[in-house]
């Protein structure tokens, strides 16, 4: 099945890895086999993606979340405050993430060895263990222009930077996380409109969070662009769904949002209505494809889905015995 993960080419082949993905779950993944387990859910009577049982996020907090023999190659970790429980996703093989990020960046962005790829993530670099920065450090690295690289604390460089490229014409993507952007915006402005700036999202406890609109609406302002780009990605995922502005996301083929119930959470709702997401993610084979996220959106007939803020889902419903 892994070799058909990444050729995906229609909603039947979809479906049919996602009915494989999750009998080879319920095989090799001892908290997953679990999990369904305690929910009274039959395997052969699981026969479509709706009925997949998906496994709260939570799980990584307190749980090994892993199918595979293998010693796992590298462990991603969340961020966290002093004394908070942080996610950790075991990886059994890193050049599996490679293909998922790369072919992903690649069906959005085109080749990154094709433009200069800057990267503001200064709370990400100063600490271990960031799925993020190893996926930016991979795109640096094929990008192989010179002006790539980090810029932490370095506004008056990444200022000469953009400056420069703006005067060459260069296909220039600047990913941040959004306390450095705005922190950026403050002090100036590059005016540089085919420049793609991407926000990961999150202050980090740095500054006070914004609602999208009035924070795209500074960042436009001060980069000169008309629109944000936006990556959706979490240290559970190994993919992205991303955003070309307005706050709406898409998925590569090997990924589907769901949408479920808030006060039922093994119901999903209807396209168009508000509820939390669930993430299909077929990259994540041997850690777990199917996760309840602590995300609420909105998911639209066209394919495309809203990001609306969080929920706090410390009463995970279903099976609490395995959050210890």
């Amino acid at each position: 099945m892994q070799k058909q993960v990444f050729t995906i080419g229609n909603q039947e082949e979809f479906n049919r890895c996602c009915l494989e993905a999750f009998r080879f779950q319920y095989q090799h993944n001892a908290v997953y086999r679990q999990y369904v387990d305690c929910l009274g859910k039959q395997v052969s009577a699981i026969k479509d993606v709706d009925d997949i049982p998906f496994l709260p996020i939570e799980f990584f907090k307190t749980q090994r979340i892993y199918a595979s023999d293998r010693v796992p190659q590298i462990t991603f970790s969340s961020s966290g405050t002093t004394g908070m429980a942080t996610s950790k996703h075991y990886v059994a093989d890193l050049g599996w993430y490679e293909q998922s990020f790369r072919r992903c960046f690649e069906l959005f962005y085109g080749k990154a060895e094709d433009m200069a790829i800057l990267a503001l993530l200064p709370s990400y670099l100063e600490r271990a263990g960031s799925s993020l920065i190893y996926m930016v450090d991979d795109l640096i690295r094929q990008s192989t222009h010179p002006a790539s690289g980090y810029f932490l604390y370095d506004h008056d460089e990444l200022y000469a930077a953009l400056i420069q490229l703006k005067n060459t014409g260069t296909k220039t993507l600047l990913i941040g996380v959004t306390y450095a952007l705005l922190d950026f915006c403050e002090r100036y402005r590059a005016d540089f409109p085919d420049l793609i700036v991407m926000e990961t999202g999150g202050m980090k406890g740095r500054r006070k969070e914004m609602i999208r609109e009035e924070l795209h609406q500074i960042l436009c302002s001060g980069f000169g662009v008309g629109t944000i780009h936006s990556e959706y990605g979490m240290t559970e995922l190994l993919s992205q769904a991303y955003s070309f502005g307005n706050g709406l996301f898409r998925f590569p083929p090997w990924m589907k949002i769901l949408i479920r119930d808030t006060n039922d959470p093994l119901s999903l709702v209807a396209y168009g209505r508000s509820g939390a997401i669930n993430v299909i993610d077929l990259a994540n084979l041997y850690s777990c494809p199917f996760i309840a996220t602590q995300d609420l959106g909105k998911l639209h007939a066209d394919g495309s889905f809203e990001v609306l803020g969080r929920f706090d889902n410390s009463d995970i419903r279903g099976c609490n015995l395995l959050v210890q």
